[in-house]
C-alpha cells in the first residue's frame, strides 16, 4: 500500500436512536462522536487521509468540528451501502485503485483505539480484505421467520463484527459495483459484499475490543460515558 485513507461513515440519520439530531453529532465527553473518530484516524501512525461521509445538510457544522482533520466532507448516500459507494467513487478517481487501503469506519463507535488501527493498517499489506471482529460471550441461535429457534452454531466459531472493515480499494469497489447491480441485496456491511460477491478473496480477521462499543440507541452512550470516565 502506498497510501492508507480512513473514512468515517457518518451518513446515516440515527432514526433508531430516536434523537433530534444525528447520532453522530450527539456529544460524548464533551466532542460529539464524529470528533472522537476522526481524531483517533487522523492521530494514528500510518493513516495518510481521513474521509467524512456527511448529510449534506450538516456539512457546514462538520467542517467546523474537524475541518482541518479531513482531506474532504462528501455526501451520504440514501443508505449505509450508499454512503461507502459515494466515498469509493470519490478516492477511485484521486487514488491509484491497487495501492491505495480504505480504512471504512462508522462514525457511531466512537471508542475506537490505535491498537486497532495499527492492527488494521498493518494486515492491509498482506491481505485485500480485513474484519475486525470479538468473539461472541454469548450462544446464537438461528430462528424461524416465526420465531421458533432453528439452529444453534458452535459459539467457538461465532464472532461480532466491528469496524473498521479495511480493504485494498480495488477489491472493495469491485465489490461494490457487483453488489449495485443487485437490487435484492441490502448489505448491512461491507465483508459481507466481499464474501457474496468475491468469494475467492479471503476476508482474514483482526481482533477488535470490547470497548469498541457501537452507539445505536440511547443506553449504549451512557456505556460509552462510562467507559471513557473509566480511562481517565
Amino acid at each position: 500500500m502506498t497510501r492508507m485513507v480512513a473514512v468515517v461513515l457518518g451518513g446515516g440519520s440515527g432514526s433508531r436512536f430516536g434523537a433530534a439530531t444525528p447520532k453522530q453529532l450527539l456529544t460524548l465527553d464533551g466532542k460529539t462522536l464524529v470528533e472522537h473518530c476522526v481524531e483517533a484516524f487522523a492521530a494514528a501512525q500510518g493513516v495518510d487521509e481521513v474521509l467524512l461521509v456527511m448529510p449534506p445538510a450538516y456539512h457546514d457544522e462538520a467542517k467546523k468540528l474537524v475541518g482541518d482533520q479531513v482531506s474532504a466532507i462528501i455526501e451520504g448516500g440514501e443508505s449505509r451501502a450508499g454512503s461507502v459507494r459515494n466515498a469509493l467513487r470519490y478516492l477511485g478517481a484521486r487514488h491509484p485503485a491497487d495501492d491505495t487501503g480504505v480504512l471504512l469506519h462508522d462514525a457511531a463507535r466512537p471508542l475506537i483505539d490505535q491498537r486497532v488501527i495499527a492492527d488494521c493498517v498493518e494486515a492491509l499489506e498482506s491481505h485485500d480484505a480485513i474484519g475486525t471482529a470479538v468473539p461472541s460471550a454469548d450462544t446464537i441461535v438461528v430462528c424461524t421467520e416465526d420465531g421458533v429457534m432453528a439452529h444453534v452454531p458452535p459459539r467457538e466459531t461465532l464472532m461480532r463484527c466491528q469496524t473498521p472493515q479495511c480493504f485494498r480499494l480495488s477489491v472493495i469497489t469491485r465489490a461494490h459495483d457487483l453488489a449495485a447491480a443487485d437490487p435484492d441485496f441490502v448489505p448491512t456491511d461491507d465483508c459481507g459484499v466481499v464474501l457474496r460477491y468475491l468469494p475467492d478473496v479471503p476476508v482474514h480477521v483482526v481482533p477488535g475490543s470490547e470497548r469498541n462499543i457501537k452507539v445505536t440507541y440511547p443506553g449504549d452512550l451512557a456505556i460509552a460515558e462510562v467507559l471513557l470516565a473509566h480511562d481517565t
